[in-house]
C-alpha cells in the first residue's frame, strides 16, 4: 500500500528533474577532466621521448658489438668504453624521463581521486535527502494521501512518478557504489606508481655510479698504458697471466680440499645435503656485471666467471651457504687479489673476490650467514686487484669446479 501526499509528489517531481544533474555532473568535474587531459598529453610526449632515447641506446649497443669483433687494441678498447659511457648517460636520461612520467601519472591520478571523492560526497548528500524524505512520507496515512489529490487519475500519476523516483534512487545507489570502487582502484594505482617511483629513483642513483665507473675505467686505462698500444698489449698479457694463475689456484685447491673432506666424511656430516639455494653474500642486490657478461670490458681476454654485486667499501660479506673455507687469500698490495673460497656439499663451491679485509681462516667451518670478510674493489686499495673501477664484490658459484651462473642458485628474495 502506497502512502504519499501531493506536496511530497510535487517535491519529488522537481527532485527527479534535478537528480541526474547533481548526481552525475558538476563544474569542478569538467575542470578536473580538462587538467587530466593536459597531463595525459604531457605523459604521451614523455613516453615518445623515452622511445627515442631507447632507440639511440640500441644503436650504441650495436656499435659496441661491432667493435668487439675487431682486433683488440687500445684505440678500440677506448672506443668501446666511450660507447659504454654514452650508453649509460642516455640510460640515465631515459630514467629521469621515466621518473618525470610517473610524477605526471601520479598527479593525474590524484586529480581523478579528488574529483571522484567530490562526486561521492555529492551523491551521498542526494541519497541522504531522498532516504530522509521517503522515511518521513512513509509515516503518512493512506486516507491523507488520497484526499490530497483531485482525482484517482492524478493519484495514480503520482504513484508512477514516485516509482520513477525510486528507480532513480536505485540507479544513484549503484552509481555511488561504482564510484567508490573506482576510487579504491585509483588509490591503489597511485600507491603502485609511488612504489615504482621509489624503485626507479634508486636505479637512477645506481646508474649514475655506473657512469662514474665507466669514466674512471677509461681514464685509468689511459694512465696505465700511457696511451700506448705497446703498453696496452703488455698490460693485457699481465692481466691474462694473473687471471690464469688465480684460476689455477682456485681449481687445484678446491679439488684437493674436497677430496680430503670427502675421504673423511666431514663435509656431509657437518653441512648436510645441499638444498640447491644460496643466500646473497651482501645486502645489495644491484648487479654491475653478469655471468659471461657481453659488456665486460676484458671479455676478449677471459670470460667474466661470476657476478659483480655493488657494495660500499667495507660492507660485511657473508657465507652464501655452510661449508669449509678452502683458502683465504690475504694481500698487502692493491695489485694483488684478495678472495675466499668455500667448499659446500653437492659439488658446489663459492668464491668471494676483491675483499678489503679477510676474516675467514682456511680449514675453518662456516655456517650460512657468517661474516667471512669485508668488501673492497676501490681502486688503489689493498686486495682490490688490477683494473677495478669501483667498490663491489665479485661472487662466483662453481659446480664440480666449473664456474656456473650464480643467479641460478641465489635465492630470489628481491
Amino acid at each position: 500500500m502506497f502512502r504519499f501526499r501531493l506536496p511530497f509528489f510535487v517535491f519529488c517531481l522537481s527532485f527527479v528533474a534535478l537528480l541526474p544533474f547533481f548526481a552525475f555532473s558538476a563544474p569542478s568535474e569538467e575542470t578536473a577532466t580538462a587538467e587530466i587531459d593536459v597531463l595525459n598529453q604531457k605523459i604521451k610526449e614523455k613516453q615518445e621521448k623515452i622511445k627515442e632515447i631507447e632507440s639511440t641506446i640500441e644503436a650504441y649497443k650495436k656499435q659496441i658489438t661491432v667493435k668487439k669483433t675487431q682486433a683488440m687494441s687500445l684505440s678500440n678498447q677506448i672506443a668501446i668504453l666511450d660507447n659504454h659511457i654514452t650508453q649509460v648517460n642516455l640510460d640515465i636520461e631515459a630514467t629521469q624521463e621515466k621518473l618525470e612520467t610517473i610524477e605526471l601519472e601520479v598527479e593525474a591520478l590524484e586529480l581523478g581521486i579528488r574529483d571522484k571523492e567530490e562526486d561521492i560526497t555529492r551523491q551521498k548528500k542526494i541519497l541522504a535527502g531522498l532516504i530522509r524524505m521517503i522515511h518521513q512520507e512513509d509515516n503518512k496515512h493512506m486516507l491523507e494521501i488520497v484526499a490530497a489529490y483531485d482525482s484517482f487519475s492524478d493519484f495514480y500519476g503520482g504513484i508512477r512518478h514516485i516509482r520513477t523516483l525510486e528507480k532513480n534512487l536505485n540507479t544513484s545507489t549503484k552509481s555511488l557504489r561504482l564510484a567508490q570502487m573506482d576510487l579504491a582502484e585509483k588509490k591503489t594505482k597511485a600507491e603502485q606508481k609511488q612504489e615504482a617511483y621509489a624503485s626507479l629513483a634508486d636505479t637512477l642513483e645506481e646508474r649514475k655510479k655506473d657512469f662514474d665507473s665507466q669514466v674512471f675505467a677509461k681514464e685509468d686505462l689511459l694512465v696505465k698504458t700511457r696511451s700506448s698500444e705497446l703498453e696496452y698489449a703488455s698490460l693485457l698479457q699481465q692481466l691474462k697471466a694473473q687471471y690464469q694463475a688465480i684460476e689455477s689456484d682456485i681449481s687445484s685447491i678446491e679439488r684437493e680440499v674436497r677430496k680430503r673432506l670427502e675421504a673423511q666424511d666431514v663435509l656431509d656430516e657437518a653441512e648436510g645435503t645441499f638444498d640447491g639455494q644460496l643466500s646473497w653474500p651482501s645486502q645489495s642486490r644491484y648487479i654491475t656485471a653478469y655471468f659471461h657478461d657481453p659488456n665486460y670490458p676484458f671479455r676478449n681476454v677471459f670470460e667474466h666467471s661470476g657476478i659483480d654485486i655493488r657494495a660500499a667499501h667495507g660492507t660485511p660479506i657473508k657465507a652464501a651457504g655452510s661449508g669449509y673455507v678452502a683458502t683465504a687469500k690475504h694481500c698487502t698490495v692493491s695489485s694483488c687479489y684478495n678472495y675466499v673460497l668455500i667448499v659446500h656439499t653437492g659439488g658446489i663451491s663459492t668464491v668471494y673476490g676483491h675483499l678489503s679485509n679477510v676474516t675467514a681462516v682456511a680449514d675453518q667451518f662456516v655456517t650460512r650467514g657468517d661474516i667471512i670478510g669485508y668488501s673492497g674493489g676501490t681502486p688503489g686499495t689493498v686486495g682490490a686487484g688490477p683494473f677495478v673501477t669501483g667498490p663491489h664484490l665479485h661472487f662466483e658459484v662453481r659446480k664440480d669446479g666449473i664456474p656456473v651462473n650464480p643467479l641460478t642458485y641465489l635465492v630470489k628474495d628481491y
